[in-house]
């Protein structure tokens, strides 16, 4: 398999195997007008196996979204063919309209322009909570 590398982008690492197509639907990947290479159950000494999605050009990422579908992975910034900066993500303490209440009475199912706030309550299980009604986010 041949992949190029990428001149100007973003090469999001060490995505837990089978978290990579996840990803790529919650940052609107598919919905983007350029190249994206998912690479899916990659060898990986750290983890075994691992995903890859490589972006190649600069477009703005909700890096908190990496951070929630997996808090190991790591984002690096490619400029003119070469890395100038990684990052080490982990798990955000607030999420802003990337998960949507599930409870019928919460005022976001109502109040449409309200944005689906939820907050990390429990770091250890990854539990988020709506910031609206205290819902547990599925």
């Amino acid at each position: 398999m041949n992949i190029d590398s990428i001149r100007n982008g973003m090469v999001i690492d060490h995505i837990s195997a089978g978290y990579g197509m996840k990803l790529y639907h919650l940052l609107g990947l598919d919905e983007q007008d350029v190249s994206v290479a998912i690479i899916k159950n990659v060898t990986s000494r750290k983890l075994g196996k691992k995903d890859i999605i490589k972006i190649d050009a600069e477009i703005p990422v909700n890096l908190d979204v990496i951070g929630y579908v997996d808090p190991g992975a790591t984002v690096n910034i490619i400029k003119n063919g070469e890395l100038v900066e990684k990052k080490n993500m982990a798990l955000p303490t607030e999420l802003h309209n990337v998960l949507r209440c599930k409870n019928p009475r919460c005022i976001t199912s109502t109040e449409q322009e309200l944005p689906h706030v939820f907050r990390l309550t429990d770091p250890e299980r990854k539990i988020y909570r709506c910031a609206w009604c205290e819902t547990k986010a599925e």
